[in-house]
């Protein structure tokens, strides 16, 4: 892994996406590494798009702006991909993580991917589902997105899901959120 990883987020409000990146912080946080986790929201209200960002780095941070040339665009509501480009600023060699049903190679083509860039589906929505019963997408996409990038290892996630989410939810709804995090590890195609 590079010496620093810029990962760009979009989502909407209300699925977890603003969580998801400061779970990721969390996780790098505590293996050691330089974080930032920080939203930019539009109209602050549910099913409006906004963005988060990570930064992770082995090295002190000092930039404190929107990551324009992200290593990692994760996108946890594909109806995005119809109304906003993803790919904006994207390098040759940056990774794509996309909660859809749709198969990687057909997402590849829509988002007019280069050979070098990856493009990883997973049914994060589903899973969110079958796990805790709302379509919470956030655990399954930190599944992949730590699958996808190697930054940390899925236990040192799972301690950190546990701990982020054992001060607001109940043993149940952990449990829930571990086992969807686990299975978006598990679950995710390449293409």
């Amino acid at each position: 892994m590079a010496e620093m990883t810029e990962i760009r987020w979009h989502g909407r409000g209300g699925q977890g996406t603003v969580t998801a990146a400061k779970v990721l912080a969390d996780a790098c946080l505590s293996g050691g590494r330089h974080v930032q986790a920080f939203p930019e929201y539009g109209p602050e209200r549910a099913g409006a798009p906004l963005r988060a960002y990570n930064r992770v780095s082995s090295k002190e941070l000092r930039m404190h702006c929107p990551v324009l040339n992200p290593d990692v665009v994760t996108v946890v509501d594909a109806t995005l991909l119809d109304s906003i480009n993803i790919a904006e600023g994207a390098k040759e060699n940056t990774i794509y993580i996309i909660n859809t049903t749709r198969d990687p190679k057909e997402i590849r083509q829509k988002i007019g991917a280069a050979a070098a860039q990856k493009v990883i589906t997973v049914d994060a929505t589903k899973i969110a589902i079958d796990c805790f019963g709302r379509a919470m997408p956030n655990s399954p996409m930190l599944g992949a997105l730590c699958k996808a990038t190697g930054l940390i290892t899925l236990e040192h996630l799972l301690e950190d899901v546990k701990k982020s989410f054992g001060k607001k939810f109940s043993q149940k709804v952990i449990d829930g959120n571990l086992e969807a995090t686990r299975r978006g590890y598990e679950e995710v195609r390449e293409g």
